[in-house]
């Protein structure tokens, strides 16, 4: 059965290189720092590429990033890869748990997380499930 968490998160990003193009997309690598609040409490660690066009509104991402932390009560970590693109300012966001990345009482977890952000604060919903007995 599919479980929700929800709650808040911070996020820091720091730019750890950049590749200007003239004319062409600009490449940039950055280290994610995240804290997780509420139903999922706990940090996230990771790196992230990413091509930024001449076009106003367009560009991509791919983002992997260690997650530890307890949802809904269940400690141990797991793994996200997140894709995005933007295509002149329409955003496609997708971001799953990597498959058998879960440990602790998270081992088996699955699911996709998805990110709102309203007012400056970033809010997220995980959909998950984990094996049954766990």
């Amino acid at each position: 059965m599919t479980k929700h968490a929800t709650g808040t998160f911070e996020v820091q990003m720091k730019a750890q290189s950049q590749d200007e193009q003239a004319g062409g997309a600009t490449l940039a690598r950055m280290s994610l720092d995240k804290q997780f609040s509420g139903d999922l409490d706990g940090t996230g660690k990771g790196e992230m590429l990413s091509a930024r066009t001449p076009t106003q509104g367009s560009a991509g991402y791919v983002a992997i990033e260690r997650v530890t932390a307890t949802l809904h009560g269940r400690a141990g970590s797991f793994a996200l890869q997140h894709s995005g693109t933007m295509t002149r300012g329409e955003p496609q966001l997708s971001i799953t748990v990597v498959p058998d990345s879960g440990s602790g009482q998270l081992a088996g977890l699955s699911g996709a997380l998805a990110i709102r952000i309203a007012d400056g604060k970033h809010f997220y919903d995980f959909a998950y499930t984990l094996p049954e007995g766990t």
